[in-house]
């Protein structure tokens, strides 16, 4: 299903899609998600804000070196009327056991960047929790901090919210450590998300931080807890293969335009899920395919293709919000349609996740892209790379 002008895209799936955002904690140490889901029809829901509060246009002029205050004005123009077809706060569909994903996002992102490809899961089946990283690498974020009751003694400790916004680095050994260290907990924070998921899934009472209403008592039981995937791209495709090194609870991956600098050669060997590279043909270069090229010869299960006339951004949902002149001057849009980008990207997605959770929903259809045979899909990777390395 294209998208009009201007707008994400709906989910191609047979499912309603629900959204609904999360915080855990108190402190950091809790978890931000936006949470899309397979929902029940509800004509009274509207569609979910995109940009949910001013500080992301905070976050993203200071990302983008921007004036506060002229970046607010200019991209809450741009973007603010800006919705994501899935129905806010509609109700869980219950019935079935779902497959999930764990979603990360990118450096400068936040939870609800990459809406048009969560959309698109959780209209095929799939729990997708898109987490909101806390580790400086999200253009804005916030949590609840505690600080002392003003009121009597021994009184619970109030919530105060306090803003994180993006920590610039400087090109050097520094912003190896850096990255290194954020991965480490970015991988955490996808850890967190599967616990909330599998505790609301065996019934445990889940305590939103955030005003919402959202009842998720019919999530008990709807999670399948056998079949937990986790992506993201970029940074967020780093955290993704960092995750499945620590955590054996997601089955597999899909590395979306992967950023390979922030992971140590030691994560490789323990890599030993199905993972999938899906690679843009204008951000690789030789020494991060060589970096792939590592894990997949540790990795038997890894596959890589590339999606032709497609750039870094046409993962994001910037790709679908800007016309084609600014799209191609700012570089989110490549050659290729943004739409015919993002459908071979889900639909190989789909495929290999359907390999390899164990699904039986006909997402074999698509199978022939994993191996990278289709209009507009290369097999392994375009860049060039020395004779040895091939």
């Amino acid at each position: 299903m294209g998208s009009k002008a201007g707008q994400i895209p709906e989910g191609n799936g047979p499912y309603s899609v629900g959204c609904t955002d999360l915080m855990t904690g108190p402190n950091k140490q809790g978890s931000l998600l936006r949470v899309f889901y397979p929902s029940q029809k509800d004509t009274s829901c509207e569609d979910t804000k995109w940009i949910p509060r001013k500080e992301y246009y905070y976050g993203l002029s200071d990302y983008l070196n921007t004036s506060r205050t002229l970046g607010e004005f200019a991209l809450s123009c741009y973007f603010g009327s800006v919705t994501c077809p899935a129905k806010w706060g509609a109700a869980f569909e219950p019935g079935e056991r779902h497959p999930a994903i764990i979603f990360s996002h990118g450096l400068g992102a936040f939870r609800t960047i990459y809406s048009a490809i969560c959309i698109e899961m959780a209209s095929w089946g799939f729990v997708v929790a898109s987490v909101e990283h806390r580790d400086l690498s999200a253009s804005a974020t916030y949590y609840f901090k505690e600080t002392p009751s003003s009121g009597a003694k021994g009184a619970a400790p109030e919530l105060q919210e306090e803003w994180i916004y993006y920590k610039k680095s400087k090109p050097s050994e520094a912003d190896t450590a850096l990255r290194r260290q954020q991965v480490q907990q970015r991988a955490k924070e996808c850890s967190r998300a599967l616990d909330f998921l599998l505790g609301v899934n065996s019934g445990k009472a889940s305590e939103n931080l955030l005003p919402l209403s959202f009842d998720w008592t019919p999530v008990k039981g709807s999670i399948d807890i056998h079949r937990i995937a986790v992506m993201g791209h970029s940074f967020g495709a780093a955290t993704a293969i960092e995750t499945l090194s620590q955590d054996v609870r997601f089955k597999c991956g899909v590395a979306l335009d992967a950023w390979m600098m922030p992971l140590r050669d030691e994560v490789y060997s323990r890599v030993h899920q199905p993972l999938l590279f899906i690679n843009s043909e204008k951000f690789q270069w030789e020494s991060n395919i060589l970096e792939m090229k590592k894990l997949a010869s540790a990795n038997r299960e890894t596959k890589t293709i590339t999606i032709r006339g497609s750039v870094h951004q046409s993962f994001s949902d910037f790709t679908f919000l800007t016309g084609n002149l600014m799209g191609k001057i700012f570089k989110l849009k490549g050659e290729t349609d943004p739409d015919a980008v993002l459908d071979i990207s889900n639909q190989a997605s789909l495929a290999f996740l359907q390999k390899h959770l164990g699904l039986r929903k006909g997402f074999d259809q698509w199978d022939l892209l994993v191996e990278g045979q289709g209009p507009s899909v290369i097999p392994g990777t375009d860049v060039e790379l020395p004779p040895t390395k091939q």
